[in-house]
């Protein structure tokens, strides 16, 4: 990717439809973006939508956004080079290896539970041992994040969203309450500033609160021990901004929103998988919003999530199917943040 900022013509080695924008118009089209009817020529705010002005305020860094083709919703990756804005659609993979993670998140789910079942009864029948304890802890966590991977292999799919009318500040800041002890005890100060004044919205909360947990999991994973997380909620106009920034490394975006597509190689284990970032794209989506990931001049790593104020349900993305509550009743922070956090906190 940051070899086409010399040589555009790389676009036509991706096997993924791409295209090239300067100006504000496409000046380049590789194949595959060309068998799905997108033209040279054609001004790239046709094919924005709710997205338009988060894309008209990019300035740098990787900003996944929806596009309009012929009405049909596409995702795509874009990234501002020397030679203009490159945009990545989404995978022709994509859907069908995220239908396989549903199926097989179902299939996990019910031994996983018999398992965890079992576990707090085990539990309950240890001696009072420090060293017994600890183990049980570690076991416990170690649950939870099984618990977590499930939930995100189950629930990546911006498809499922089931949105009502809430406080949408309220929200964010039960949210972040939480967070903000938690990462305490992780070793970590959690900054937050909220909205100055509550409106109501059409959201999917369970969404809202897995996607800011994984931004959270994510800022901890890279930040060093005692530094500070900032997360700011903004609103302007009819658009939502929650910022989170950490001191950590800066990350490589073009590799964050399709990781999971990825052939297997050895690489740092704190990336993991890569279905988080799927999860927080697709609240993006289901949303109306989109997700920039860039470096600020301070250094370290800033995401911003984006989402459109909707107050008529009638706008509401709802799932055919019924959603299942992943959780199982236990604390959802616990278990979004179990990869970052102590296991103090898992003691049964």
């Amino acid at each position: 990717m940051e070899q086409m900022k010399d040589s555009p013509g790389l676009l036509e080695l991706l096997p993924h439809p791409g295209f090239l924008v300067q100006e504000n118009i496409i000046v380049r089209v590789n194949a595959p973006a060309a068998a799905m009817q997108i033209s040279v020529g054609t001004p790239i705010g046709e094919l924005l939508d709710a997205c338009r002005e988060d894309y008209e305020g990019f300035s740098g860094g990787c900003l996944y956004l929806t596009l309009s083709l012929s009405g049909v919703p596409m995702g795509a990756c874009t990234i501002r080079t020397e030679a203009g804005d490159v945009f990545l659609l989404d995978d022709a993979r994509e859907n069908s290896v995220l239908e396989s993670l549903e199926l097989a998140s179902r299939q996990l789910r019910l031994p996983l539970s018999n398992v965890m079942v079992s576990a707090q009864s085990l539990f309950a029948q240890l001696p009072e041992s420090p060293e017994i304890r600890e183990t049980a802890a570690r076991l416990n966590r170690g649950l939870y994040q099984l618990l977590r991977l499930v939930g995100n292999m189950s629930d990546a799919d911006s498809s499922l969203s089931r949105q009502e009318t809430i406080s949408v500040g309220g929200t964010f800041d039960e949210i972040f309450e939480k967070a903000g002890v938690l990462c305490q005890q992780a070793g970590f100060c959690l900054d937050y500033s909220g909205l100055k004044e509550d409106l109501f919205a059409m959201a999917d909360r369970q969404q809202l609160e897995r996607a800011v947990y994984n931004l959270l999991s994510n800022a901890m994973k890279f930040a060093p021990q005692g530094s500070t997380i900032t997360a700011r909620l903004t609103r302007r106009h009819r658009r939502l901004y929650l910022q989170i920034q950490d001191s950590g490394e800066s990350p490589r975006p073009a590799d964050l929103f399709h990781r999971y597509l990825r052939q297997s190689t050895l690489e740092d284990s704190r990336f993991g998988i890569g279905l988080g970032m799927v999860l927080i794209r697709s609240c993006a989506t289901s949303h109306g919003g989109t997700v920039l990931i860039d470096t600020p001049e301070t250094g370290g790593t800033r995401v911003t999530l984006t989402m459109t104020l909707r107050q008529n349900p009638d706008t509401a993305l709802r799932s055919p199917s019924l959603r299942v509550e992943y959780t199982g009743g236990r604390d959802s922070a616990l278990i979004e943040l179990s990869q970052q956090l102590p296991w103090e906190l898992y003691l049964p």
